[in-house]
């Protein structure tokens, strides 16, 4: 079975999806599966207009798209899970307290992974070894300032700030690509 990375915000209809479409146009040639849910999201709705064109930027139809409220069985299921907040990562361990160890914010996640010296050798499994990697970064660093691990809520706001956002998701994420790439 595939590794799973679940993308969690707010209502699923705006960060997650977009960080879930980005993730599987950056992690495409890795065995990697993407999800997305939201804590407080509505069953079955559309991606928002605006992540929906950023989504179809990937290469991807977002026509099919539907939210989803989040569960215990998708965190459990998930090998990582990154959250758009540090409120979101609160909800995510009380939901499921046993992945603790695998929760992380995506801005907190992306700023670990960077910290990280790459593996010299291939991992048996590229994604369990970023997380640990990572996870070990975060006993080193520094605490970052909340606002650095938050990744602002664009509903309500222009094109433009969608767009801000999808940017931050990314520069997030390739942190995170790179290393599962050097990992496997």
């Amino acid at each position: 079975m595939a590794d799973r990375v679940l993308f969690v915000c707010h209502a699923n209809l705006c960060r997650s999806p977009m960080a879930e479409f980005l993730a599987r146009r950056l992690l495409a040639d890795r065995p990697v599966a993407v999800a997305s849910a939201g804590t407080d999201a509505m069953d079955g709705l559309p991606m928002h207009p605006y992540a929906a064109e950023i989504a179809a930027e990937t290469g991807a139809d977002p026509t099919a798209f539907r939210s989803r409220e989040l569960s215990p069985e998708h965190l459990t299921g998930a090998t990582l899970v990154l959250t758009a907040t540090r409120r979101q990562r609160s909800v995510c361990t009380a939901l499921a307290p046993g992945v603790l160890h695998r929760i992380f914010t995506l801005r907190q996640f992306g700023r670990l992974a960077a910290a990280v010296e790459p593996p010299t050798e291939p991992a048996d499994d590229s994604l369990q070894a970023a997380i640990e990697a990572a996870a070990r970064a975060r006993g080193r660093l520094q605490p970052a300032t909340p606002d650095a691990d938050d990744l602002r809520d664009p509903i309500g706001g222009t094109p433009a700030d969608f767009r801000r956002c999808a940017d931050e998701i990314e520069r997030s994420m390739r942190p995170l690509a790179a290393l599962i790439g050097a990992a496997g």
